[in-house]
C-alpha cells in the first residue's frame, strides 16, 4: 500500500555528513518503492541536485502543521523535535531512526537529550542503526544497519594496489589518525616497512604532519587533503587496507563499509557500532591502542589465510548493506507502525 511518508532530518543535502547522505539514500529508495515523500530540513542551500520528492527546506510553522497533515506516518532519521513536534497535534504513526548517541560529546545527558528520550516513547517504532546504539540508547529498537553509496563505492576490475594502508576521515583526535602513524612507525622498527595514505583535513592536520617528521616516516605517509566522489573512489582502489582506529565510540561506520565496497581489507576499533559495520569481513581492534593495532597489522601481515577469510566474508556482509535491501528493513517497520495504529 503506498504511504504519504513525512521524512524528517536535521540536515540534508548539499550538506555533508553521514546523516545527510543516509537520508538521501533512504528517501529516494522509499520513494522508488512506490512510496510519496515529503522531506522537512534545516539545511537551507539546494544545491544542483534535484529529487523525485518534495525537499522543504527551514519551514515555518504553517508548514510544519501542513506537512504534518498530510502525512500517514512520521519518519525521523535521528530525532529532530524542532521540526517534529507538531506530531503532539495529529494522530499518526511515528518511526524514529537512532544514528547516533542520545547524549553530549563528552557523555553527559543534557535536558535536550532527556526529551529526546521522552519523545521515544511517544514513537510507534524505532530503529537503531548498530547494536551498541541499542544497547546504550533504547534496548527495545530494532537494529538496521547503515546503507552506502553502491552505485559510487564499488570494485574497479583491473585497479592495481600498490598501496598499504590508507585512513579516511576528519583529521581531529578522536578520529586516531594519530594512532595509525605511531603503529606504523612500531611496524617500521620490526623492518616492516608499510606506506599509509591519509585523506582527510581537520584542526590536528599540522600536529600530524610534524609527527610524522619527528618519527621520520616522511617517505612512507602521504597527505592529501579531503577527497571526495570518484577522486576518493579511484585512492581508495590504490590501496589494500583501510584503517578505522578511531577513539570516539562511533555510532556506525560508514567509511568501513566504503572502503570495504572499494576491495581495501578494513581494520577498525572495537568502539560502538564499527564491529557492527565490519561484521565477519573486518579485523577488530582494542579501541585507543597503538600496540594492540600494531600487533594486529603484523598479524594480518603475516597471515595469508585470515586475511582471505576476512576478504571472503565481504560481498555477503556489503549485499545486507545495499541500498534496497536497507530500505526493505525501515519499509518493514514503517508500514507495521501504520498497520498497528489503525
Amino acid at each position: 500500500m503506498p504511504l504519504k511518508i513525512l521524512f524528517i532530518t536535521h540536515k540534508f543535502y548539499p550538506d555533508i555528513g553521514g546523516i545527510e547522505v543516509n537520508s538521501e539514500i533512504l528517501a529516494l529508495q522509499f520513494h522508488a518503492a512506490g512510496h510519496e515523500v515529503e522531506m522537512l530540513t534545516w539545511t537551507a542551500a539546494s544545491g544542483d541536485k534535484e529529487f523525485p520528492f518534495k525537499v522543504i527546506r527551514q519551514p515555518n510553522r504553517a508548514m510544519l502543521f501542513n506537512a504534518h497533515r498530510w502525512a500517514d506516518v512520521v519518519f525521523e532519521n535521528n530525532p529532530s523535535l524542532r521540526l517534529s513536534w507538531p506530531a503532539l497535534f495529529f494522530r499518526k504513526p511515528i518511526v524514529v531512526a537512532l544514528r547516533t548517541w542520545i547524549n553530549r560529546m563528552d557523555g553527559s545527558i543534557a535536558w535536550q537529550d532527556k526529551l529526546k528520550v521522552q519523545w521515544l516513547k511517544r514513537a510507534s517504532g524505532v530503529i537503531a542503526v548498530s547494536d551498541a546504539i541499542r544497547k546504550r540508547c533504547w534496548p527495545a529498537a530494532i537494529v538496521i544497519g547503515n546503507p552506502y553509496r553502491n552505485t559510487l563505492f564499488k570494485v574497479i576490475a583491473g585497479t592495481e594496489r600498490s598501496k598499504d594502508f590508507v585512513f579516511m576521515g576528519r583529521l581531529v583526535s578522536d578520529k586516531g589518525a594519530d594512532i595509525a602513524i605511531n603503529a606504523l612507525k612500531i611496524l617500521a622498527d620490526k623492518g616492516i616497512r608499510k606506506s599509509l595514505t591519509i585523506i582527510g583535513n581537520g584542526t590536528e592536520q599540522t600536529k600530524l604532519e610534524q609527527m610524522v617528521t619527528a618519527l621520520r616516516l616522511t617517505e612512507q605517509v602521504t597527505f592529501t587533503g579531503a577527497l571526495s566522489g570518484e577522486k576518493l573512489v579511484q585512492h581508495l582502489h590504490q590501496h589494500q587496507y583501510l584503517l578505522v582506529p578511531s577513539i570516539w565510540e562511533e555510532p556506525f561506520g560508514n567509511v568501513a563499509l566504503e572502503g570495504m565496497a572499494c576491495g581495501c581489507l578494513p581494520i577498525v576499533s572495537d568502539g560502538g557500532g564499527l564491529p557492527d559495520a565490519v561484521g565477519k569481513a573486518g579485523l577488530v581492534v582494542k579501541r585507543g591502542s597503538v600496540d594492540a593495532l600494531a600487533d594486529s597489522l603484523a598479524h594480518l601481515l603475516g597471515s595469508s589465510s585470515l586475511e582471505l577469510e576476512l576478504r571472503n566474508a565481504a560481498p555477503e556482509h556489503l549485499k545486507s548493506h545495499e541500498p534496497q535491501k536497507v530500505a526493505e528493513e525501515y519499509l518493514k517497520v514503517i508500514e507495521k507502525a501504520v498497520t498497528t495504529l489503525k
